[in-house]
């Protein structure tokens, strides 16, 4: 609701419904947790349609995750015994497997019967489908898009030949992305974001958040491709970078997404009769804020 409230959008029910009834039946559709709780407490016949594809979804999910872990109990009290009698090097590799798909489905069933929120569930990750708003005629709307942007008339393994497509560099604009620079924007709304950097030959992740705190309206492109021989059609976006601030290259990363001051928003999601120098002027007045960053763990 509070963004809702900041862009002026209204939620296209349908299409949330949509989207999550398709995931039921497809587990490649990856929705962060924090917007499934959303509808916790469902207010009309569309929320509570999203709410029992939620809890079909979360409920097959729990079930496989369940029988992951007892698959690997099993392969590791076989590697065990192995290691017991006659120490090999192929046992010893079964155990260390078997060992981190246990952790690592536990951590996941854990997170999926948490009754409070944890803070990854709102991370935002390549090919996670993501509310965004944009403009649909007269309409304001928010839907869900996936984070990786696939242009009407590409082949869909564009997404394992490009897959850095989920960010739109702001000088390739009116390359690549000149169809839909100028002709299909969109904003996601986010509360900090996270970068990869190298530090002494080894990746580090950083969070950086806004200082004073606020929503970041993030400048996108958007596009929707449809599957040939009339399949179903794929809404996805890209967010736009360029040049970072100070402080964020001197932590050094070399890229940032685009934060909209507020009162461009409606300029951005509108930019027919535009010129591109105008909408490039409206990327250039960006939200004047300070970055402050921490290392994350692990």
């Amino acid at each position: 609701m509070k963004y809702l409230r900041e862009t002026g959008a209204e939620m296209d029910v349908d299409q949330f419904v949509e989207i999550f009834g398709a995931r039921v039946a497809d587990s490649s559709i990856r929705i962060p947790r924090a917007v499934e709780r959303w509808f916790d407490e469902p207010k009309n016949d569309g929320e509570r349609r999203i709410k029992a594809f939620i809890d079909e979804y979360r409920a097959a999910e729990t079930t496989k995750l369940e029988r992951e872990v007892f698959a690997q109990k099993k392969r590791l009290a076989d590697a065990d015994r192995t290691l017991a009698s006659k120490p090999t090097k192929a046992a010893a590799e079964s155990k260390r497997i078997a060992t981190d798909k246990i952790e690592n489905a536990i951590t996941r069933l854990d997170r999926l019967k948490a009754s409070k929120p944890h803070p990854a569930e709102a991370r935002i990750f390549p090919f996670h489908f993501t509310p965004i708003v944009l403009q649909d005629g007269s309409r304001r709307v928010m839907r869900l898009a996936r984070y990786h942007c696939r242009k009407p008339g590409e082949r869909a393994f564009i997404d394992r030949r490009s897959p850095g497509l989920y960010n739109a560099r702001r000088d390739s604009l009116d390359k690549y992305w000149k169809a839909q620079f100028g002709a299909a924007h969109a904003v996601m709304m986010v509360e900090s974001f996270f970068e990869n950097v190298d530090r002494d030959g080894k990746n580090q992740v950083l969070h950086f958040v806004p200082r004073p705190a606020d929503t970041m309206l993030i400048a996108c492109l958007c596009a929707t491709w449809e599957e040939p021989k009339g399949g179903r059609s794929l809404l996805s976006f890209a967010a736009i970078t360029d040049e970072p601030p100070p402080e964020v290259s001197a932590a050094g990363h070399d890229r940032m997404i685009i934060n909209l001051k507020p009162e461009r928003l409606d300029a951005w999601l509108s930019p027919a009769g535009r010129s591109l120098d105008d909408l490039q002027a409206i990327l250039s007045d960006r939200q004047a804020l300070y970055y402050e960053h921490e290392v994350m763990a692990g």
